[in-house]
């Protein structure tokens, strides 16, 4: 408990010192788990937010594989439960170790996305949320967080930031009776991506932007049926 408080005291403060957060949404949050949180990214800061937004929860998460031994970052991601990943190829381990995390009842976050954009948007997410959705079979927590964008110019400036965490209502996936196949793995990537889109303000939608299935969820209408075909298939446990 004392090094939680530690850590979460440390997070805390830098994002004190960089400016403000605004959290919405608390009510949606489920009282227990087990959940796949699944965000936006767009800074380093996104992960730090999310756990200030969920201070009761002891997430685990996916980090890559480069950060286990920095000086800064590793007591940090230890601390956060990480399990590191190799991006860009098959970790079968990792996989079995969130499944492992979420069986166990544990709440685990992760970014579509797979990386950080540079675009300051959404860019298109890879497929890894959707397997390891369809595997644990366990509600998805969508998360938009905004204006972390502008965190790096604006302390390089001695600006402060107003940040958002706002999370949206819990989902699961359409049920197929069946385990997907790669396009439909892809459609629900899709549909897991446009719930995050819901809860950003439009100039985040990127990659998103034109998808009829955003535009029927914004409007209260089924989303699914806009999502299949909507991407071209991609493998989830190469990009994950």
């Amino acid at each position: 408990m004392l090094v939680d408080n530690f850590f979460y005291g440390i997070v805390h403060t830098a994002v004190l010192f960089a400016g403000s957060l605004k959290i919405s949404g608390t009510e949606h949050v489920p009282a227990y788990g087990p959940y796949i949180v699944v965000l936006n990214h767009m800074s380093k800061a996104d992960p730090p937010l999310l756990m200030i937004a969920l201070p009761h929860e002891k997430m685990r998460f996916f980090a890559a594989e480069k950060w286990q031994n920095h000086l800064v970052f590793s007591p940090l991601l230890k601390w956060g439960g990480a399990i590191y990943i190799n991006r860009g190829e098959a970790d079968r381990r990792a996989i079995r170790e969130a499944l492992e995390a979420l069986k166990s009842g544990s709440v685990f976050g992760l970014a579509p996305e797979g990386t950080r954009s540079r675009l300051d948007a959404l860019i298109r997410a890879r497929d890894g949320a959707a397997f390891l959705a369809t595997r644990a079979k366990v509600p998805i927590l969508p998360v938009g967080i905004v204006n972390t964008d502008a965190l790096g110019y604006n302390m390089a400036h001695l600006r402060r930031t107003h940040m958002e965490v706002r999370f949206g209502k819990p989902f699961e996936l359409p049920d197929l009776g069946r385990r997907p196949k790669g396009i439909e793995l892809s459609a629900f990537t899709h549909y897991i991506m446009i719930h995050i889109a819901a809860l950003l303000p439009q100039k985040y939608w990127g990659y998103y932007r034109d998808s009829l299935a955003l535009q029927a969820l914004l409007e209260g209408r089924d989303p699914w049926p806009f999502c299949v075909g909507a991407e071209v298939p991609t493998s989830s446990l190469k990009n994950l």
